[in-house]
């Protein structure tokens, strides 16, 4: 695990999953709503977002958190595991009310965490499910048959997951590390 995609529907723990794999292999972490959003919620024209990911994607080392479907090839592509957060639409809706609780409305670039309770999002929680998770594994069965995919079902097996990946040494340069 050198190059990890984490994708799954809001609310699903994909900024928390990213940051705490990236601090057990010791890679960088990138939330792709903080490359898409400035402070004022605008977002980047799709072409540099898509330039950026390009970028992104070239270290060695990396953990991308976000969906973003219409660049999500470009992030599978280069990815050697996938984390599909697919967890039940009605933890996916407390994990944004919890969001709002714990971080009001804003961002925070540090830990990832862009939090605008609007229809739209809550629409999207109550139809990624239905619309958008088979779009998802079609894209990760085209565009990254090569890499690991670890699908997490629940908030216990996310703990799990990163509870096992906590005890597996880290590979840096053919050494075992132990995180």
């Amino acid at each position: 695990m050198q190059r990890i995609a984490v994708v799954g529907c809001g609310g699903s723990g994909k900024p928390h999953v990213a940051r705490e794999v990236a601090r057990l292999i010791g890679a960088s972490v990138t939330h792709l709503d903080a490359e898409y959003f400035d402070s004022e919620w605008r977002p980047l024209p799709m072409d540099q977002f898509a330039s950026r990911q390009r970028e992104l994607v070239t270290s060695d080392r990396w953990v991308i958190d976000g969906n973003y479907n219409s660049t999500l090839e470009i992030r599978l592509r280069a990815a050697d595991t996938v984390i599909f957060m697919d967890l039940p639409t009605a933890t996916c809706l407390r994990g944004i009310v919890g969001r709002q609780v714990r971080h009001g409305h804003g961002q925070d670039r540090d830990n990832g965490v862009f939090n605008r309770i609007t229809f739209d999002v809550v629409r999207y929680a109550l139809s990624y499910r239905r619309k958008m998770r088979p779009r998802v594994l079609a894209k990760i069965a085209e565009s990254a048959p090569h890499a690991r995919l670890i699908v997490l079902t629940s908030r216990r097996a996310t703990t799990a997951f990163l509870a096992e990946l906590g005890e597996e040494p880290v590979m840096l340069d053919g050494t075992p590390v132990r995180p």
